[in-house]
């Protein structure tokens, strides 16, 4: 190998990078169609701006060697440098642009956690060890809450469709009004534990990211180690850095729930004490009265009088106020009559002297007569015609006269 292939140029994405405490680094070098494991010592790991990470595509000069332990063909890394980033990784940044175009990374839809969630729905693998992590952290902090566990695959082709359906039956039962409420789950986990880039691309599925954002409660993710993103980390309510952390977020530890209680125990002591001394305190006065009730109706009626005579007190200047109010008024109308009726006197006589200068008898008495024909009141000499008789009424008495001629 030395003599025909070494050395040689590779170019591939890598896959489980790991660097162990001596600084050396193992990972595999990939294509869509193989894979390779490399070795590259702490010595040309040093030279490199800095260390690669799961999902590069990298060119390497490498030396093609037998591991003897494992019988294996590796590549010994001596350099490594960039040649653009891994198809994985392309098309995670492609579909991450896509879902935070389409608004589901959003932290307004993000929903906030319950303080004491009624049940817990858990997604994960059987098999998988992030399944015992999550139980074991429950079973520490809250013992009493109930969880309900939906199994899926969480690695393969078919995974995708499994953690989707997986999902849906928890989001069936959220949704059931008929379902008990220690059924149905008020927050979902969805777990897996590390691994190679390539084995969290289950979650990095458009489909699964779609099924997250439409979950009934909150979810949240806890998929690979600390330092792994995926699409459902940003999809989710919450990221929380492992499987276990996941757990941690949604139970409170049992201790702090005890105290909780023992607290709000106290508080309703203390007022159901008071309540009861402050209903003795009444019974005690209602015995009293009911024991004496001559006591008790002397005591009502020497609080009636002592109403009564607050009430006289309280009428008399009142009383005596609208008494000085009446007395007024009749002065004032007594006054206003007096000046009435000495005007209307005033204006009758004016009157009567106006009347009496009016009256014919006045005219009479001054040698006029009224003369009336046959014809009715004389005022022409036309109205008359010879023979006619003619009544003059004097101041005095009547007179009857013929007209000689007119």
């Amino acid at each position: 190998m030395d003599d025909q292939f070494n050395p040689i140029r590779v170019v591939g994405e890598i896959s489980g990078f790991v660097q162990a405490s001596s600084g050396h680094c193992y990972f595999t070098l990939k294509d869509a169609e193989s894979q390779l494991r490399c070795a590259m010592f702490r010595r040309a790991a040093m030279g490199l701006a800095r260390l690669p990470v799961n999902g590069d595509k990298v060119e390497v000069q490498a030396r093609l060697g037998l591991h003897a332990a494992r019988g294996d063909l590796q590549l010994v890394v001596e350099d490594l440098r960039p040649a653009g980033q891994g198809d994985h990784l392309e098309q995670f940044l492609r579909l991450k642009a896509k879902l935070e175009a389409q608004g589901l990374f959003d932290p307004m839809r993000k929903r906030p956690l319950l303080s004491y969630p009624a049940c817990i729905g858990v997604v994960t693998s059987p098999d998988a060890a992030a399944l015992s992590d999550v139980l074991t952290a429950l079973g520490r902090r809250s013992p009493h809450l109930p969880v309900v566990f939906s199994p899926c695959a969480v690695q393969g082709a078919d995974a995708p469709a499994a953690i989707i359906a997986a999902l849906e039956s928890l989001y069936a039962l959220a949704t059931d009004a008929s379902a008990p409420p220690l059924t149905k789950p008020e927050v979902i986990l969805l777990v897996r534990g590390g691994g190679a880039w390539e084995d969290l691309q289950a979650f990095n599925d458009e489909a699964v990211a779609q099924c997250i954002a439409r979950s009934p409660v909150p979810v949240v993710s806890g998929v690979g180690h600390e330092t792994d993103f995926t699409i459902a980390d940003f999809v989710a309510d919450i990221r929380a850095a492992t499987p276990t952390a996941a757990a941690e977020l949604c139970a409170s530890p049992h201790s702090e729930l005890m105290q909780t209680l023992d607290v709000l125990e106290t508080h309703l002591s203390r007022a159901l004490d008071r309540t009861i001394q402050a209903n003795e305190q009444q019974l005690d006065a209602m015995t009293m009265v009911l024991s004496r009730p001559a006591h008790g109706l002397a005591t009502m009626a020497a609080d009636v009088e002592q109403l009564a005579h607050r009430l006289s007190r309280g009428m008399q200047p009142a009383l005596a106020q609208a008494d000085a109010r009446l007395n007024g008024l009749q002065v004032q109308h007594a006054a206003v009559g007096q000046r009435v009726c000495t005007f209307r006197s005033h204006s009758l006589a004016q009157l009567g002297v106006r009347l009496e200068a009016a009256s014919p008898t006045q005219a009479l008495s001054r040698g006029f007569a009224w003369l009336q024909g046959p014809k009715g009141l004389v005022t022409s000499v036309h109205q008359l015609a010879a023979g006619d008789p003619v009544t003059a009424t004097l101041a005095d008495g009547m007179v009857e006269m013929q007209v000689l001629r007119s």
